[in-house]
């Protein structure tokens, strides 16, 4: 038994390596477009805020596995956050009147998708998800609205850790999708699924990252 256990580990070595071969290692970048908002919850209540824009960008590296599968973890430098519209009077700062608030944090994030890949005419369609883990490097909450009769604009920066509004650390599930020409360009799309809570919050209020993102890359 242990000799049939060692020939078939043999075996699997030489079938990854001859797969490696044949489908080297690739490089990617990739930016685009991350539409997010946040779903906020506290006592049974959930609301989720409004679509805000930003933006991201970063580097991907693709690890075939067979001919069909590979590894492909990343790491990108993206946007997230939602913005609101609503009555500013209990903001204080002499704000009154409706306005709007956004909030727009931004993550150093570390996805790890498993990636099936499908011939498709001169290129190929691929699928994937995996999980992802994000540390927050800073962003800006604004605040737009009316101090008696001007409209002004207040800007903060976004800290994160102990006795901060924000935690540190986020992660969720990614998912994502798209078409890759034989030239390597390709275009993509992708859904993050916060599964943590971001915030330092009183009591049992939570808010969850979600972000919808598309863009261009190109593997090499």
């Amino acid at each position: 038994m242990k000799k049939l256990l060692l020939s078939l580990t043999i075996l699997a070595g030489l079938g990854l390596t001859a797969s490696a071969q044949t489908s080297p290692v690739k490089f990617g970048i990739k930016a685009g477009a991350a539409f997010s908002n946040l779903s906020f919850s506290s006592s049974g209540y959930t609301e989720t805020g409004d679509m805000s824009t930003s933006f991201y960008i970063g580097g991907t590296v693709d690890i075939p596995v067979s001919e069909m599968f590979s590894v492909q973890p990343g790491l990108l430098y993206i946007g997230k956050g939602t913005k609101q519209s609503g009555d500013l009077s209990d903001l204080g700062d002499g704000f009154s009147g409706k306005g709007e608030v956004k909030i727009n944090p931004f993550y150093l994030e570390v996805p790890v998708n498993l990636v099936a890949n499908f011939q498709a005419g001169s290129g190929k369609f691929f699928i994937g998800a995996g999980p992802y883990y994000a540390i927050g490097l800073g962003g800006k909450v604004k605040v737009k609205g009316t101090v008696g009769s001007s409209s002004a604009e207040i800007k903060e920066d976004i800290k994160y850790g102990d006795g901060e509004a924000f935690k540190r650390s986020d992660f969720g599930i990614n998912l994502l999708t798209g078409y890759q020409l034989s030239n390597g360009f390709n275009i993509h799309a992708g859904y993050g699924l916060g599964l943590s809570n971001v915030l330092n919050a009183d009591g049992d209020g939570k808010a969850k990252n979600r972000v919808i993102s598309v863009g261009l890359g190109y593997s090499f």
